[in-house]
Order: C-alpha cells, then sequence, then structure tokens
C-alpha cells in the first residue's frame, strides 16, 4: 500500500493526542464493534447538500449559522432541551434572512458534541488528584466516576439518535413552520428591547406573509415556508468512535446527476457493505454527523486527527486560534483538501 494510501483506520500510524486510555481494551474493542454494525446517523445524500450549500456560503450566495453546546450532556436528550436550542437557532436565522435577504444554512452542534478536548488529564478537586472531566461519552462529571467506561461510546450513540429522531420529527411536524414565528417563545430573552426588536421583525414578516397568501404567490414555495434543513455536527475527537461510524457509499455512475442544494437525490446504502467495495468505487463518509471538525489541540499536520480527516467525503473544519501560523494554515488546508 501507498505511504499516502487512505482507509477509515489508516490514523492508527500516527500519534495522537487527546486519546482516552480505557483499563480494558477488549471491552473497547467490543463496543466499538457493535457501533460499526448499527445504522448511521444521519445520510449521505444530506452531507452533498450540506457541501453544495457551503459551497453557496463560500461564494457570498448564502450565509453560515452555527450554534449549540461547547459540550452537550446525555441529559440534553429531552424534548424541551431539544425544542429550546430549535427555537433559539430558527430565532436567529429568521432575523439573519430578514436583514440580510439571503438563505441560511443552519448547523446545530448537536447529536453528538459529547467529548471535551482537556490541557491536562488530571484535575484538583477538593485536594485530591482525579481525572478530569472527558465529556459524557468517557466519564462522568461526578468526581466518583472518572474512570473512562467503553459503555458510554454506546450510550453515545443512542443519545445522538433519539436527538436526530426529534429534530427530525420537530421538522416533520411543522415545528420550524416560517407562517408562526411566532410560536419560538422567547422567555429566555431578558432584554426587553430585543423582544420587541425581535417582535417587530415577526410581525412585518406576517404582513408580508398573509399579502402573498392573498395574491396567491406562496403555493410553489409552500415547502421552503414550512420547514429548514438543520444540520448536525460536533468535534470528531475520539476517533475510535469516528471509524466505527465511517462507512463506504458506491460513487455516482459516470453521468450521474450530481445532488444539487435543495434537492434531494435518491437514497443510496450507507450501511456497512456485504462486499468490501474498491477504493476506486466508493467514498467514505463519517456518518456520525454532517458537519466534523478538528478541535485546536488536534491539528496536528502529522497527527492521527488529520490523517482521519483527510479521507472523509463530508464538510470539515479546523479549529484556528492565535496559535497557528498561517503557513501552517495554509499546509493543513493541502492535506484535507488537495484537490482545492
Amino acid at each position: 500500500m501507498a505511504d499516502n494510501a487512505w482507509t477509515p483506520d489508516s490514523w492508527r500510524s500516527k500519534p495522537i493526542k487527546q486519546d482516552v486510555v480505557y483499563d480494558d481494551p477488549k471491552e473497547l474493542e467490543a463496543v466499538v464493534g457493535r457501533v460499526a454494525n448499527l445504522p448511521p446517523l444521519v445520510s449521505s445524500p444530506e452531507i452533498d447538500r450540506l457541501r453544495a450549500q457551503l459551497k453557496d456560503v463560500a461564494e457570498g450566495r448564502a450565509f453560515l449559522l452555527q450554534g449549540g453546546d461547547c459540550a452537550e450532556s446525555f441529559d440534553y436528550c429531552n424534548p424541551t432541551a431539544i425544542e429550546d436550542k430549535l427555537k433559539v437557532l430558527l430565532q436567529m436565522s429568521l432575523v439573519l434572512l430578514w436583514g440580510m435577504r439571503l438563505p441560511i444554512v443552519r448547523i446545530a452542534r448537536m447529536a453528538g458534541q459529547y467529548a471535551k478536548p482537556r490541557s491536562s488529564p488530571y484535575e484538583t478537586v477538593n485536594g485530591e488528584t482525579i481525572m478530569s472531566y472527558r465529556g459524557d461519552n468517557v466519564n462522568s462529571i461526578d468526581p466518583a466516576c472518572r474512570r473512562p467506561d467503553p459503555q458510554r461510546l454506546l450510550q453515545a450513540y443512542f443519545h445522538s439518535a433519539s436527538t436526530v429522531n426529534f429534530v427530525r420529527l420537530l421538522l416533520d411536524s411543522g415545528f420550524a413552520d416560517i407562517h408562526q414565528p411566532e410560536a419560538w417563545d422567547l422567555g429566555h430573552v431578558r432584554n426587553p428591547e430585543i423582544r420587541r426588536e425581535y417582535q417587530s421583525i415577526v410581525n412585518r414578516l406576517t404582513d408580508s406573509l398573509e399579502f402573498m397568501s392573498v395574491i396567491g404567490a406562496t403555493s410553489s414555495q409552500a415547502s421552503a415556508l414550512n420547514t429548514v434543513d438543520l444540520y448536525t455536527s460536533h468535534e470528531a475527537l475520539l476517533l475510535e468512535y469516528e471509524q466505527a461510524l465511517t462507512r463506504a457509499v458506491p460513487k455516482p455512475l459516470p453521468g450521474a446527476e450530481p445532488a444539487l442544494a435543495g434537492r434531494k437525490r435518491p437514497y443510496e446504502p450507507s450501511t456497512p457493505p456485504r462486499k468490501a467495495l474498491a477504493p476506486e468505487l466508493c467514498d467514505w463518509y463519517n456518518l456520525s454527523a454532517h458537519f466534523i471538525w478538528i478541535g485546536d489541540r488536534t491539528r496536528q499536520l502529522d497527527g492521527a486527527h488529520v490523517e482521519y480527516f483527510r479521507g472523509v467525503k463530508n464538510p470539515v473544519g479546523v479549529k484556528v486560534g492565535p496559535t497557528m501560523d498561517p503557513a501552517e494554515l495554509v499546509r493543513a488546508l493541502d492535506i484535507l483538501d488537495p484537490d482545492f
């Protein structure tokens, strides 16, 4: 195999940062094997649609809005918490849409943002040195339960699946219907002036929609007014888990029409194929989320995370901070997207 050949596990040959050491490697292997045989959380056509929409963002024809938690807790997987996050994202996107007159691409940091990179593997609590809290998919925030537990990876999968399922249910049920923006409660907003400004936008939007309805201008755009695309994202920190949800998807046949923004293409299998596909016949997608990114602590050019990210078809991000040299960023982009 060529030195630069990529496989879903080629990252294992590279030095890795922020890795988790488990007491029982065999238990970890069993859990990861279980995840690898579970259904994907998102689909490759959805990811391709996001890629097309992000192209519009890059070319100034749309605007990207990403929001959510720095780190999710399993406890956040409940209807109220999920609805509240969606309301905030919808409210923000409505204001941006009204003010910018551009389509808004919405990406939520949810349904998988369970891991936390840490500056040290240990911390001091009440005078005692214990393992750092690494996120709900590694250990517990309870100081008495800091041992990394592989079973939490399985819990992360099912909490992510439940969150994704409930988000789809809400969107399919008209939760994002732009005709009813007043239903996105503003109880969390304390500043009365902000509430008044938002209500003013809602009132003007409602008047515009009523006028369009009167003249019959809304029927052909019903789907765009009744729902939205909402994509999920997280920092792909734990590569064993990410590899387990990395699936081979057959490439489109020559001459096949590519997926376009706003258009859904037919279903394509995204579960592990019964027979291995030849590398030239497939693309690899991380189907744990639509969009994934490399954190500031794991962006080493010769490291495991950059190696993993360079082979997946998802749109990917790199967290860029003041410690990153511009030349290093250029080299990272050359590795992650050599065809750009």
